[in-house]
């Protein structure tokens, strides 16, 4: 992964401090490897990109997606974004704000699949 620009590193601090409800419900399930002992970070620069949650160790990108993610603009954006993180060797898992909300523990039996703990 090449260097993070200082107007990335920005990006995601401020991302950090404008978390979605759903991105604060989520992460206080996965912070201080809360999930299985899997370490996360949330709003990691990786290339040009700011990934909501990232696992180093399973190479696991997971993105917490709203109503934000439905028009084709919107669309085309994150099929690029997710090529993208894919090409550096990442497996994506997207979820929905509203599954966070209503099904937490199928949100993280996801993520433990997808990160091959189950």
């Amino acid at each position: 992964m090449a260097f993070t620009k200082p107007e990335q590193i920005d990006r995601a601090r401020e991302l950090r401090k404008r978390e979605t409800a759903a991105e604060i419900k989520l992460w206080e399930s996965l912070r201080g490897r809360r999930l299985s002992g899997l370490k996360f970070v949330r709003q990691l620069p990786v290339g040009a990109y700011v990934a909501d949650f990232v696992c180093r160790e399973c190479k696991l990108v997971i993105e917490v997606d709203g109503a934000t993610h439905s028009s084709d603009e919107e669309l085309a954006y994150d099929m690029r974004r997710t090529a993208y993180l894919e090409g550096q060797g990442y497996k994506i898992l997207r979820v929905w704000n509203l599954d966070v909300f209503k099904n937490l523990d199928g949100v993280l039996e996801t993520v433990l699949r997808a990160a091959g703990k189950l």
